[in-house]
């Protein structure tokens, strides 16, 4: 079994920054491709970046790109999201996952999921 757990969230001022990490325990063999999804009050759970094993070439949804980077500490099991220059629209809960497709911008491609954190940014 693989846990997922964010630590991490919070609120901020627009055009503050936050980090978010995702920490995998138990199976982390099954950690190696994760993603970040989003989900707003009234939304779509919608992707935000995804990164494989070994960190390179990540994917970014158009919204955050150049705002928003993505790294991973394999030794420690962690995957880190740097947010930059948050705007309002980027207030939402943010969740971490794990599945065997490289970097997949579908929901439906991973199978284990964290709790969920929640990012504020006020205007």
């Amino acid at each position: 079994q693989l846990q997922l757990v964010e630590p991490g969230g919070g609120l901020v001022q627009a055009v503050g920054s936050l980090i978010l990490s995702c920490a995998a325990s138990g199976r982390t063999s099954s950690s190696h491709n994760l993603g970040w999804f989003c989900h707003a009050l009234g939304k779509d759970r919608e992707f935000v970046t995804a990164i494989g094993r070994g960190g390179g070439s990540p994917k970014y949804a158009d919204s955050v790109k150049c705002r928003f980077s993505i790294s991973r500490d394999n030794a420690k099991n962690t995957v880190y999201i740097q947010m930059n220059s948050l705007k309002p629209g980027d207030t939402a809960v943010y969740y971490c996952a794990t599945g065997k497709v490289y970097l997949s911008r579908s929901s439906k491609a991973y199978r284990y999921w964290g709790q969920g954190t929640q990012v504020a940014a006020s205007s």
